[in-house]
């Protein structure tokens, strides 16, 4: 057990899953959950996940829920994107859902690099 708390006071170098963090700009608090890029994203893109998601997702906080919703939640973007029949009331656009795909991207890069295989 001292092993493992000095070992954490000597290491200073930073692990990979904080250099994809960091690079990413992805954060992650309790109070906030995931915001990427400055954007908090259960305050802003909760509404918009829950529709994409078909109601299965209300939060980016659980990765392992929202790595398996994927690729539900990409075939309704590219639907939406294909028709060009935005969701007014949520605030679609084509340059919206594009930046949605990208942070949903990142944040399963994230959770299949660094958590997935941890369990």
């Amino acid at each position: 057990m001292f092993d493992k708390i000095t070992s954490l006071f000597k290491s200073n170098k930073p692990t990979p899953a904080q250099l994809y963090l960091a690079e990413h700009q992805i954060e992650y608090s309790e109070e906030h959950g995931f915001v990427v890029d400055g954007i908090e994203l259960n305050a802003t893109l909760g509404e918009r996940l829950n529709f994409l998601s078909n109601r299965r997702l209300t939060k980016f906080d659980d990765l392992q829920a929202l790595y398996a919703a994927a690729m539900i939640i990409n075939e309704r973007i590219d639907l939406e994107i294909a028709t060009e029949r935005y969701v007014a009331r949520l605030g679609n656009s084509k340059e919206n859902l594009l930046e949605f795909k990208r942070i949903l991207k990142l944040l399963n890069d994230y959770y299949r690099q660094f958590i997935r295989d941890q369990k």
